[in-house]
């Protein structure tokens, strides 16, 4: 059930999903504009509409905020094989990619799919195995972007990071201001200059960035505080550092010749 107005109006749209019910907060006189759109879309597709009460709609739901539409619609879920890709002629921007190793929670992932393409990430990554699946949490998350960016998940990251690694690409990890490390080098993300492909690699709440992905990376970036920090309140939650790193990243990027 994909819920709220931008990603059902997208995940009708992207035609990436099949769906087979529109389900409408029944209300006195026209529906406000935002939810007429999903309704001309469905029509458009040829989905049927139901109108049903707010509390059917919140039992369909969880009880989350669901904008007054709900989509019975098939999942959608990673990217498992390679597809082609165009080859570039001319200068163009250097590509970086997003690579999370156990994002758990769905609002974190939708927040960072949505940060990556407002952003201009060309690919986002996931491990399959320890990481949240592309649910409707993280559609609605999102703001919808996850029904227009295709997602990868791969079973082991590590072998996906060293082709690449092969071909020319950096690995970049994140370590807290003041983190110890042993080989790759700390630098503040606001002094580093993206030069080549990149791979920015985003550890999961809690534990971060796992041990064998952390011993691949060329660099660790870290985001300095504007203030003295409690010692409770020492890092950023892992959307918002993911957000911050890559507006600096891809402001600093290079041109391809």
């Amino acid at each position: 059930m994909v819920f709220g107005v931008a990603p059902c109006l997208l995940a009708l749209s992207q035609r990436r999903r099949k769906p087979t019910r529109l389900f409408v907060k029944r209300a006195e006189g026209q529906p406000r504009e935002a939810v007429q759109k999903v309704c001309e879309a469905a029509l458009t597709r040829g989905v049927p509409i139901q109108h049903v009460t707010k509390r059917d709609l919140e039992k369909m739901t969880g009880a989350v905020v669901h904008q007054g539409v709900c989509l019975q619609a098939s999942p959608l879920g990673f990217v498992t094989e390679e597809k082609p890709t165009r080859p570039q002629h001319g200068s163009h921007p250097l590509p970086l990619w997003v690579v999370l190793d156990g994002v758990q929670d769905p609002m974190n992932l939708g927040s960072i799919l949505r940060s990556a393409y407002f952003l201009g990430v060309d690919r986002v990554a996931s491990s399959i195995r320890n990481s949240c699946p592309l649910t409707p949490v993280v559609s609605k998350a999102s703001s919808g972007v996850m029904e227009v960016m295709e997602v990868y998940g791969y079973n082991n990251l590590s072998d996906v990071i060293k082709v690449k690694l092969g071909q020319g690409w950096q690995a970049i990890g994140t370590v807290g201001l003041g983190e110890a490390s042993a080989g790759a080098s700390v630098v503040p993300c606001s002094d580093f200059q993206m030069s080549k492909p990149t791979l920015l690699l985003m550890g999961g709440e809690g534990c971060g960035l796992s041990p064998d992905l952390r011993e691949l990376c060329d660099v660790l970036l870290t985001i300095r505080p504007r203030r003295d920090l409690h010692h409770a309140v020492d890092s950023l939650n892992v959307s918002v550092a993911t957000g911050i790193l890559l507006h600096s990243l891809l402001s600093s990027r290079a041109v391809a010749a």
